[in-house]
């Protein structure tokens, strides 16, 4: 898989999300799509074995945050999705991460990529001092859990793009960064605090970008994904 957008499918049904998907046919290709809590919980596995059978790559993204046996008994549940992509919470600590990885692998040796939440991108600094009691600069936090992540055997991390370079610098070109937090620069920013455009991401390196309202709240949806994905992968 190479540089490309994926849709923030944060729909509360299988029935708007298909319809939604819908609007693609015909485009060449099945968009990236996102699966998120929302989406997961009311529908259930049944939703990512649909879109897998439609060919759509999917990015499970549920962020597991628990002990390390859970999170290695939860990962062998999802690991038969036969999704692209699924995530944890980095704050989870290494050997959470290093027993999802082993949870994930199926017995042949073939697994999703496993990618770690470092900050959410709707946290700033203040939040992160006031409510987390995390006192080093955010920077510094994103690029400590990112390389933790690597440590464990992670394929990359969730990070806002703001950081997305400095991740590559520490970790490698090949650890992979997710970014949301992407807006067009003609758009409102929503609840999302670090922010970029898909053209300013792609200049810092972003591997992929994830994309929610400013495609499926669009008018438009099908040609603000085209504008997203021409801004970003060129």
């Amino acid at each position: 898989m190479g540089k490309d957008v994926i849709i923030a499918c944060d729909f509360a049904s299988r029935e708007q999300t298909l319809a939604f998907l819908d609007r693609f046919e015909g485009e060449g290709r099945k968009p990236f799509v996102k699966i998120g809590m929302e989406l997961f919980y009311a529908e259930g596995p049944s939703i990512v074995r649909e879109l897998r059978r439609r060919e759509h790559p999917v990015f499970l993204d549920l962020k597991l945050h628990d002990i390390p046996n859970t999170v290695k008994k939860a990962m062998a549940v999802l690991r038969d999705l036969d999704v692209n992509i699924t995530n944890l919470h980095a704050a989870g600590t290494v050997p959470m991460m290093e027993a999802a990885l082993e949870g994930l692998t199926r017995p042949d040796g073939t697994r999703p990529l496993l990618i770690a939440v470092t900050q959410l991108t709707s946290t700033d600094q203040g939040a992160m001092e006031r409510d987390l009691w995390i006192e080093k600069p955010l920077d510094q936090v994103v690029l400590h859990y990112a390389e933790n992540a690597r440590k464990a055997g992670l394929d990359g991390v969730v990070c806002s793009p703001l950081e997305a370079e400095k991740v590559h610098a520490a970790c490698g070109a090949g650890f992979l960064t997710v970014t949301p937090g992407v807006r067009f620069a003609d758009a409102a920013a929503d609840d999302q605090k670090r922010v970029m455009t898909p053209a300013e991401a792609r200049r810092v390196g972003s591997d992929y970008i994830v994309v929610g309202r400013p495609i499926t709240a669009a008018a438009d949806p099908v040609a603000a994904w085209r504008r997203c994905v021409a801004e970003f992968v060129g």
